[in-house]
This record gives structure tokens, sequence and C-alpha cells, in this order.
């Protein structure tokens, strides 16, 4: 794909917007724009301008429930023409053949074997091997170095390695593994040009890698189509202290104040999304500065093993 440096950004929905994937893309790596749980087509479109004549190669990620409710959204993506589509979290293959066909390449986050299996009989190009470490949802089944060894010595595509990752000496470990690259999330959601608000980055930067969670509380609460297979990693707070486990008793009262906590930036009952690596997480950076730093440690230590 001519990119510089081994990275990809998770297309996170809240957080990578056109600004951090044309950031990430001009680092070197591949920025994703990421359409999350609320995507529209509108949405999408209004991120793409910040790629436009970007002269680097871009990606957009989808989630499959939300694409399937709004088919608009695979069309301007697949308008766009991106180097690379992720569609994740879903049973139905038939998105990667219209993808193929209009000349894009296809992308799949899987959680086991099995799953990576599927994904490349079904014409997938590139297998995403997204670990329990990782920040939003997924498959909390496999941690991400057993699944990543797994599925390279399984599938013949290129493997991004996910979850977890958020240093020079993670990304050299997955490098060293095989991976064809990082696939990077939490790390990115204090980057400058991140949609992430600045109350959120604070959390983030504070946080130490134990005060993460998986759970479906905040799906239940707002009503979101999420499998239950799938739960999603978030910072543990009020809100989940209150209702993980006990989702039946989430109540209109409890959505009306997760909803007015989400408005005011309350993040103490409403959710951020974070991977386990969140502790190595302490400082806003710009994503070139992100990027330099990671490559050049993952450099240093690759040499140094070699």
């Amino acid at each position: 794909m001519g990119l510089n440096v081994p990275i990809v950004n998770a297309p996170m929905g809240g957080a990578a917007g056109g600004a951090l994937a044309a950031a990430v893309s001009r680092g070197g790596g591949l920025g994703m724009i990421g359409m999350g749980s609320s995507a529209t087509a509108a949405n999408l479109s209004a991120e793409l301008p910040h790629i436009s004549g970007l002269a680097r190669p871009f990606g957009i990620g989808l989630v499959h429930w939300v694409m399937a409710a709004e088919p608009a959204l695979l069309e301007v993506a697949l308008a766009a023409k991106p180097a690379l589509l992720a569609v994740s979290f879903g049973e139905d293959w038939s998105w990667v053949q219209r993808a193929h066909d209009a000349g894009v390449p296809v992308a799949a986050q899987v959680a086991d074997v099995t799953g990576a299996r599927r994904a490349v009989d079904a014409g997938v190009d590139v297998v995403v091997a997204r670990g329990a470490d990782g920040g939003g949802h997924g498959e909390a089944r496999v941690g991400t170095l057993p699944l990543l060894a797994e599925v390279l010595d399984e599938v013949t595509v290129p493997v991004l390695a996910a979850g977890g990752i958020a240093s020079a000496r993670g990304l050299a470990a997955v490098l060293a593994a095989g991976a064809a690259g990082a696939w990077l999330g939490t790390v990115f959601t204090t980057c400058t040009e991140a949609a992430t608000s600045a109350a959120a980055r604070e959390m983030l930067m504070a946080a130490s890698s134990d005060e993460t969670v998986t759970t479906r509380v905040f799906d239940v609460a707002q009503q979101y189509a999420w499998p239950a297979t799938l739960p999603e990693r978030v910072l543990r707070n009020d809100f989940v202290n209150r209702f993980d486990g006990r989702e039946d008793l989430v109540d209109a009262d409890a959505r009306a104040a997760l909803a007015e906590a989400a408005s005011t930036e309350d993040y103490r009952v409403a959710p951020i999304n974070a991977g386990q690596g969140v502790g190595m997480v302490r400082e806003s950076r710009s994503a070139a500065e992100v990027i330099d730093r990671l490559c050049a440690g993952a450099e240093q230590l690759l040499r140094r093993w070699a």
C-alpha cells in the first residue's frame, strides 16, 4: 500500500475521525476513519473532506450490523476509494465481493483461528488478529500474542496485530512474531488530532492498565444492537460498578443519567473505550510524534535482537 511504517490506526468510532486518519497517513501509516455504533452515511461524508487531496493511502472502518441497518454507509465508503475497507463483527460476507468489484481491498477483525479461516475463505485480504487486551468492542477470548501466533500459523494473507499495543516494545514484539503491522487504538486516542474530548483525554492519560473492564452495560443502556458476545473494554467507572452484571436494573432514569453524562462529559458515568495498554499512554502528542516514537524505539529493539 506504499506505507512507510507498519502502523494502522484502529477505526475507533468517536475518536478516529478524518483529522486523525489524515495525520496518521501523513505520518507514514494507514489512517483509518472509524464509523461506530451510531454511524450514518452523512457522518462518514462529513469526515471525508479531511482526506481530500491527501495523496497518501487511507482506510475506512465500519461495524457490520450498523452497515446492515444503513446500507448507504457501504456505498459512501466504496465511492471514496479507500486503500483498505475494514468491516468487522458480522457473519455475512457479501460485502467483500462488492468491495473487490469496486477495486477496494478489505480487512476484518477476528478473535480466534476459526474466525481467521472464515475471513480468508470469504476473500478477506488482511486479517486483524484482535486480542482480548484491546479497547472497544470485540470478543474477549484470547490474548493478543497467543492469538497472533496461532493466526500467523494458519493463514497466508497479511495479519495485523491488535490489542494492548501502546509502546515501542509492544510494536517490536508483534513485528518480531511476524505480524505485517500493528493496528493501534488507545495510543492514538489522546493525539491532538483525535476527536476525543479534552476531559476523556485526561482520564485516559491518568488511567492505569488494570482500570479497564469488559462490559455490555453501556450497549444495553443506550439500546445499541451489539450482540452479547461482543462486549466493550472501557475504563471502569461508577456506572459500570452499579450496573455491570445487573443490566436488568438499567431503567429509564439510568438511561437519562447516562445521556446527560455523555452530553456534559461526566466520565464518572459516561463510557471511555480503552485497551489494556492505556497505562502506557501518558501524554497528548501529534499522531506523527506518536508514530516516530513507536517506530524509533521498535527499530532499536529489533536491531539489538538481530
